[in-house]
C-alpha cells in the first residue's frame, strides 16, 4: 500500500488506507478487464472525443454557473454561485458517468447493462443511455426507494429498462448495490455494471471520479470568467459522493479552496437515524471497497436513513475517507428538517427546485452563511433537479402537520 497521496490512487486502488478490491473471486477478471479498459480508453483520443461529443451534443454541457442574486443578498454573505448539475439531460449529474462507462461497455462488447439506484437518476441516467446505444438494461432499485422515487421507476420502464424490486433488509440503496453485484458475478462475459458513484472496488471509485471531474474543469474555467479567481469554498452533498469528489477534485491541489461536504443528519445523529459516516467514525469494508461505515461494535451494518434517497447508505467513498484524515475536505451533516428548508428556500429566493440532496448542501450554507464574508466565493453543487422528489416533500409536510 503506498503513502495517502491526494489526487490518485496507487496501482491496487488505495486512496491512503482506504479502497482495494475486496470482492469474490469471480469478479477478480472482469474488474482487471475494465482497469485496463479504461486505463487505454484515458489514452486513446478518439475515446476522448467520442466522450466529449456526447456530453456536449447529448448531455448538454457545459452546465451554467449562475451567480444567485437574490439568494446572496437573502443571506447578506459570500457571492454564491449554483453549479446547475440539474440542467444536465435526466436530470442530474448522474449521466456524465453512464456515458463514460457505457462507452466502455460498448469496447468491452458487453451487450447488457445493470445498475443500482437509490434517488432513481441514476437509474435513469444509466437506462437513457442504454437506450440510445440499443443495450439490454436492468435497474436493482429497493422497493422503499421505488415507493418514494415512483415517478423514475416509471421514467425508467418507459425508457426500456426492467426495473428489478429489491425486498432484502432496509431495501434501499445498500441492497440494491448487492443484488446489482449478485447479478454481475453470474453474468460477467456479457454484462457491464455501472456503478453510479465513488463506491466499490477498484477501478470505480477513480474512474466514476474522473466521469465526473467535467464538473469542477468547467467550475475553474466559469469562475475564473465571472470573477477572475477561483472560489473560496465548494459545497455538495456526499453520499457515496460522486457530485461532490467530481467538483472537488480538479481544485484539491488549490488548497486556499475550502472543499465541504454535507451528508443526510437524518432526525439527528444521537437519534440513530441518519448516514452521516464521518459523525461516527469507524472503517471497515463494504461492497468492495475500504472507508467510513455505519457499524456497530460487532461491525455489523447499521440501519440508515434520509428524507433523501440518494444519500441514504451506509458507507461513502474512499477517497473522501482519506480527504477526511487529511484535513483536505470538511464533512458536516443537516437533518432531513433542514433539507426540506434547503429546499424551499432555494425555490422560493431562485425559481430551483433542486433535488432533496442537493438540499442539504443548500440547507448548509443557508446555516453557516455568517461564517464567510462579503465579497467571498462559494459555490454550490445543485446536482440534481427536485421534480422526482415533490410528491414525497409533499408527504413530509403533511405528517409533520399531523404530529
Amino acid at each position: 500500500m503506498s503513502n495517502p497521496k491526494l489526487g490518485q490512487p496507487d496501482r491496487g486502488g488505495h486512496f491512503g488506507a482506504y479502497g482495494g478490491v475486496y470482492v469474490p473471486e469471480t469478479l477478480m477478471e472482469p474488474l482487471r478487464e475494465l482497469d485496463e479498459t479504461y486505463r487505454a480508453a484515458r489514452r486513446d483520443a478518439s475515446f476522448r472525443r467520442e466522450l466529449r461529443y456526447y456530453l456536449r451534443e447529448y448531455v448538454g454541457r457545459p452546465t451554467p454557473l449562475y451567480y444567485a442574486d437574490r439568494m446572496t443578498r437573502e443571506l447578506d454573505g459570500a457571492k454564491i454561485y449554483l453549479k446547475r448539475e440539474d440542467l444536465c439531460h435526466t436530470g442530474a449529474h448522474k449521466i456524465n458517468n453512464c456515458i463514460g462507462q457505457i462507452l466502455l461497455a460498448r469496447r468491452m462488447g458487453k451487450k447488457r447493462i445493470i445498475a443500482e439506484t437509490g434517488a432513481g437518476q441514476h437509474g435513469v441516467a444509466t437506462a437513457t443511455v442504454a437506450a440510445m446505444f440499443g443495450l439490454e438494461c436492468v435497474i436493482y432499485m429497493g422497493k422503499v426507494d421505488m415507493e418514494r422515487q415512483a415517478l423514475n421507476v416509471f421514467r425508467m420502464e418507459s425508457l426500456g429498462a426492467e426495473v428489478v424490486p429489491v425486498a432484502a433488509g432496509q431495501q434501499t440503496l445498500k441492497e440494491a448495490i448487492s443484488e446489482a453485484m449478485r447479478d454481475w458475478v453470474t453474468n460477467v462475459r456479457t454484462t457491464h455494471y455501472v456503478l453510479g458513484s465513488v463506491l466499490g472496488a477498484h477501478p470505480y471509485p477513480r474512474m466514476v471520479r474522473d466521469f465526473q471531474s467535467v464538473i469542477g474543469r468547467e467550475t475553474r474555467t466559469q469562475i475564473r470568467r465571472h470573477e477572475g479567481r477561483l472560489p473560496d469554498a465548494l459545497i455538495a452533498c456526499v453520499g457515496g459522493g460522486s457530485n461532490a469528489l467530481g467538483l472537488f477534485h480538479p481544485f484539491v491541489k488549490d488548497t486556499d479552496v475550502r472543499l465541504i461536504g454535507v451528508e443526510a443528519g437524518g432526525t439527528g445523529i444521537e437519534s440513530g437515524k441518519h448516514a452521516a459516516r464521518f459523525a461516527d467514525a469507524r472503517t471497515g469494508i463494504l461492497q468492495g471497497t475500504r472507508t467510513y461505515v455505519l457499524q456497530d461494535d460487532e461491525g455489523q451494518i447499521q440501519l440508515t436513513h434520509s428524507v433523501s434517497a440518494g444519500l441514504d447508505y451506509a458507507a461513502v467513498g474512499p477517497e473522501h475517507s482519506l480527504l477526511h484524515d487529511t484535513g483536505r475536505a470538511e464533512y458536516s451533516w443537516v437533518t432531513d428538517e433542514d433539507a426540506v428548508m434547503g429546499f424551499d428556500k432555494l425555490a422560493q429566493w431562485e425559481g430551483i427546485l433542486p433535488a432533496l440532496e442537493s438540499a442539504h448542501a443548500v440547507a448548509w450554507i443557508i446555516r453557516n452563511a455568517g461564517r464567510f464574508a462579503p465579497g467571498q466565493l462559494v459555490v454550490i453543487n445543485v446536482s440534481g433537479r427536485g421534480d422526482k422528489d415533490v410528491q414525497q416533500i409533499a408527504e413530509w409536510k403533511s405528517q409533520r402537520k399531523s404530529l
